[in-house]
């Protein structure tokens, strides 16, 4: 059968967890900067859609190619890898530790990162032809991205604070669910349908995705975005790791790991006792004496 069911799922979790941190330094390094690049021109692609169209749901259907793409090629997100590994740790598998688990984040956030921000110096080249000009109408949008996603959360404080971690949070319960998604079906097109549906959501919705922002806010800043380093860092970089840390862990990893790989014992089931009461027997009638009279 091409479905595999959420008890065997689980099991894969886990052994793709271990076989990403065991991996060398050199491959996951590789393997991060492919995914890290995939999807930023993803993001490139769609923001473009979306400017050109008017339409952002157009947009945010099709992003979903370059994910779908880079999970199929089989390299690794740090969303991705912060869902995963730790369960490898959580179900003792031989040679995991914390330390090997957080190297493996710190060598993803690495190659993702150098990855997309590859490509968000082609892109600036590409808008602005080279920087010769000012850059066109969906080099201005990525600017104004940049800027409303740092900034923007600035002007609110704590408060914007508090919605750019829970924006992070919500957005890898949906790119890890996609994650996973792959592991679902034995099928690519079940495979693809399977990741496209929550990725979709993430992007339309406007959630926080660390790797897609290490495109957004780079390019923004070479094309003109009203915001600093510091402000990406830390009103949006940082939080959003965090969150997308939390969200993948908490509501996709645990939870199948937790019920499907380490279930609790089964409860045997006592039947109710039936208990039979006797009923009480009626009082032997006297028989009457012939000839008595009262």
């Amino acid at each position: 059968m091409s479905y595999v069911n959420p008890t065997e799922l689980a099991h894969q979790m886990i052994s793709a967890g271990a076989a990403k941190v065991q991996l060398s330094t050199r491959d996951t390094l590789i393997r991060a900067f492919m995914a890290g690049a995939i999807l930023a021109l993803a993001a490139a692609f769609a923001v473009t859609i979306s400017t050109r169209t008017g339409q952002p749901l157009v947009g945010a259907i099709l992003f979903p190619i370059g994910f779908c793409l880079l999970v199929l090629l089989g390299f690794d997100l740090l969303t991705g890898v912060f869902t995963l590994a730790p369960l490898a740790w959580l179900d003792r598998r031989p040679g995991i530790t914390v330390r090997a688990v957080l190297r493996n984040w710190g060598l993803v956030f690495l190659g993702n990162f150098a990855g997309a921000l590859t490509v968000a110096l082609m892109m600036a080249v590409y808008f602005t032809y080279g920087f010769t000009q000012a850059p066109d109408a969906v080099g201005e949008a990525i600017g104004q991205i940049g800027t409303s996603r740092t900034v923007g959360y600035a002007d609110h404080g704590a408060a914007g604070m508090l919605t750019l971690f829970l924006r992070g949070v919500m957005c890898n319960w949906m790119v890890s669910t996609g994650v996973i998604g792959a592991m679902i079906s034995k099928s690519v097109p079940g495979k693809i349908l399977c990741m496209w549906l929550p990725v979709l959501v993430f992007f339309y919705m406007g959630f926080e995705h660390s790797i897609v922002n290490m495109f957004l806010f780079p390019s923004g800043l070479l094309l003109g975005g009203e915001f600093t380093v510091v402000d990406y860092l830390l009103w949006n970089e940082i939080p959003t790791v965090l969150g997308n840390l939390v969200g993948g862990l908490t509501f996709v990893g645990l939870p199948i790991f937790l019920t499907h790989a380490r279930t609790q014992r089964a409860r045997t089931v006592v039947p109710d006792a039936v208990v039979t009461e006797a009923k009480p027997t009626a009082p032997d009638r006297v028989p009457a004496v012939a000839g008595a009279e009262g």
